[in-house]
């Protein structure tokens, strides 16, 4: 809600000006705060006297109702923030709330866009959230040799860099206001960036199901270059997923290289959750405001804790530090596990 309050107050529209049915949300869950139902261990314990084969249903229920939080239903559901959201910002036009790890959140910011885009609402909001920091959901993501080792503390997060090992996990939020740009000129509202095009694609590895396929992101860049209407020359820089992992950066280098031709500039590449750890769903939207506020400045912004990368990728530009640039266009890919991803180009004015 902190996150969704600032978005607000940066636009700063006349609500009072348009009917809550003219108010679309969109809200990305990736809250796994309440995976693991951790809050049922205590009746749990109670009920088995520590022998968890052996439950007595009786006593569970009872213990249920005297050592479980009578709200656990409430806290545990994926729409619970959307429902409160929503009631609290009168926002109450097309909705959705969508419950998945990346890239749900680039999937929110689409599906409140097209509500303008079809004339459904008058304003719409994209909010995206993540936690990744309780127990269970970091212990599935070492099972699955997401996490890195961290045995240089943060420092340990490198994505792109050939010496990556996993990445650090987080919490937050981010969110994003968005009008015609007809109506923002209207009211003399800042218009910090315009969206030009999206794209979504699901790509299967041919080997392992688990495995990132080759080129996960090459399918969604290329659709969301093309609805953009843009030339690859016309491109700022790319902000990749970046998680960090061996695999899933390879994959999306690939997917870069597999876009781009080698006889053309080579392409800036940018990944930037070592700034604020992994954020699953809320990294989608949060990096699509870092990156704007860059190229607002005419960086193209650096990727934290990078040295080297690997020599396959030697045609790409990727930097530690700031650079300069006057174009006015960036691409944000997001993809998550099994294969999905989704792109979309940014214009900053």
């Amino acid at each position: 809600m902190g996150a969704a309050r600032e978005a607000l107050a940066h636009a700063a529209p006349d609500l009072n000006r348009i009917p809550p049915g003219r108010r679309a949300l969109y809200l990305a869950s990736g809250d796994l705060t309440q995976v693991g139902y951790a809050f049922l261990y205590p009746a749990m314990a109670e009920s088995t006297s520590g022998k968890f084969e052996q439950i007595d249903s009786e006593r569970l229920n009872e213990a249920t109702l005297a050592r479980v939080n009578p709200f656990f239903l409430l806290e545990s559901i994926a729409n619970n923030l959307f429902s409160f959201a929503s009631a609290y910002l009168s926002f109450m036009g097309t909705n959705t709330s969508v419950a998945s790890l990346s890239p749900c959140g680039a999937h929110a910011l689409e599906l409140a866009a097209r509500s303008i885009q079809d004339g459904h609402a008058d304003i719409a909001m994209a909010i995206a959230c993540g936690s990744w920091i309780n127990e269970v959901p970091l212990l599935e993501m070492s099972g699955l040799g997401l996490l890195s080792r961290c045995r240089q503390g943060v420092a340990s997060f490198r994505p792109l860099d050939r010496r990556r090992d996993g990445f650090i996990p987080g919490e937050g939020a981010a969110a994003l206001v968005l009008e015609s740009a007809e109506n923002a000129r209207e009211r003399g509202a800042p218009i910090y960036a315009s969206l030009r095009g999206f794209g979504n694609a699901t790509t299967v590895s041919e080997t392992d199901s688990w495995s990132v396929p080759e080129r996960v992101s090459e399918q969604s860049m290329r659709a969301a270059i093309e609805e953009a209407g843009c030339d690859l020359s016309d491109l700022a820089f790319w902000c990749p997923h970046g998680s960090g992992t061996v695999k899933g950066d390879r994959s999306e280098l690939h997917s870069i290289m597999a876009v781009t031709s080698p006889h053309s500039e080579p392409p800036r590449v940018s990944a930037l959750k070592a700034y604020t750890a992994h954020l699953g769903a809320a990294s989608d939207l949060a990096e699509i405001i870092f990156c704007t506020q860059a190229l607002t400045q005419h960086l193209v912004p650096g990727t934290l804790n990078f040295q080297d990368a690997d020599a396959e990728f030697a045609r790409l530009v990727i930097a530690a530090h700031h650079q300069r640039t006057d174009k006015r266009l960036f691409l944000s890919t997001s993809y998550g596990l099994l294969g999905q991803s989704s792109s979309v180009v940014v214009r900053v004015p």
